[in-house]
């Protein structure tokens, strides 16, 4: 136990002074006003500001598909695999290099999770290796934006079509990424945001599941509220019936209440990212034994969540940042490590094998600036 809270000591910088933190939480101002506002009226659990945040973040994204809040990207991720229908026995097609989040679901399910491997240069899925996982018993392929980097839609959904299964994109770091012009959220059949404390848009935690097939919307609003139909309750019959399994995964209204604040700023926040993630990718172009995870990427735009560098010597850049009081990491480890996966692990995954052991995530967040990105790339160039 003292081994551990040691490495947790040299791993977490306090936000003082000249320290530069790997994340930091962004609550617009006015979410004080709009949370005060929520506390004055009879709705605190789900209700109106719930409907018009769905409705105004499914505005803001320029999508047709149908919004459904739920109270985390993992509530939205289980309930995009239950409306697909996934059963025991079926196979789906996941990232190998992900939060756990996105397949954690699926042993709910008792689903045979295939890990695909990472793509060079992205740490994105491979579409490669997908197909090649691809079976009569594949039930669904899952692809998941990491950093806020969209994957490679056109072949993953070319793939999803031969297979005829349903595309899933974990987006909970792409909020504001599109793809050859088309926005993440609006373009495959289930797309699950977050609102975790650390995203593009936080709700304290949150999350939403964009939807292409109307027909599924009253059976995703009936199992995210135990199965009930609500609508029919708050019309007045309370007796009607519950015929399938539901969960507790509806959004409050004090949370949507800080996504509606959220969306007045979003616009400035992710400018403000995009430009902290240009500056690393200019300052740090050039530099021998380190290459901008995603950096030459021009057909999509890039949500700018993470700035991921593969790095020669890991241990010696993380050490040699922390020194000048700068924080960095690695945020998510390849999942088929985890002993909950180990069922799972089958043959050599080369591209994740070569990365696994090279990645360094660089500090991002609207409680910084331009300038604080220029100093990080000073301290990598100074040599490690």
């Amino acid at each position: 136990m003292a081994k551990f809270a040691d490495t947790r000591d040299k791993s977490i910088l306090p936000v003082d002074g000249k320290n530069l933190v790997l994340f930091h939480p962004h609550v617009p101002e006015n979410a004080i006003d709009e949370i005060a506002d929520t506390l004055k009226t009879r709705w605190i659990g789900q209700g109106p500001k719930v409907d018009r945040f769905e409705t105004e973040f499914r505005d803001w994204l320029g999508s047709k598909h149908h919004p459904i809040a739920v109270g985390s990207c993992t509530d939205a991720m289980h309930l995009a695999y239950v409306l697909a229908g996934v059963q025991p026995g079926d196979e789906v097609i996941v990232p190998v290099f992900t939060c756990t989040a996105t397949s954690i679901p699926l042993l709910y399910h008792g689903v045979k999770i295939r890990f695909a491997d990472a793509q060079a240069g992205t740490m994105n899925i491979d579409p490669g290796h997908v197909r090649s996982l691809v079976t009569e018993k594949t039930k669904a392929i899952v692809c998941v934006h990491y950093g806020g980097l969209p994957c490679d839609m056109d072949e993953l959904q070319a793939i999803a079509d031969e297979c005829g299964v349903p595309l899933i994109e974990d987006a909970a770091q792409a909020v504001g990424a599109s793809y050859r012009g088309r926005p993440v959220g609006g373009m495959s059949d289930f797309t699950a945001f977050s609102f975790q404390a650390i995203k593009h848009i936080t709700t304290g935690d949150g999350g939403m599941l964009m939807l292409r097939d109307p027909e599924l919307v009253d059976k995703a609003q009936r199992i995210r509220w135990f199965g009930i139909d609500r609508k029919a309750k708050q019309g007045g019959t309370w007796a009607n019936d519950i015929y399938e399994v539901g969960y507790k995964y509806q959004m409050t209204d004090i949370g949507a209440a800080m996504g509606l604040a959220a969306l007045k700023t979003i616009d400035q926040s992710l400018d403000q990212r995009k430009a902290i993630l240009a500056t690393y990718i200019d300052g740090l172009a050039g530099i021998d034994g380190l290459e901008v995870v995603g950096a030459n990427s021009n057909d999509r735009v890039h949500a700018a969540w993470l700035c991921t560098v593969l790095v020669d010597r890991r241990q010696d850049l993380e050490r040699k940042l922390r020194d000048a009081r700068i924080e960095s990491g690695q945020v998510h480890f390849r999942n088929d490590r985890y002993s909950v996966f180990a069922p799972f692990r089958e043959g050599e995954l080369p591209n994740m094998n070569a990365m696994e052991n090279r990645y360094l995530v660089l500090p991002l967040h609207t409680h910084m600036d331009v300038d604080d990105a220029k100093r990080v790339c000073d301290v990598i160039k100074s040599g490690w």
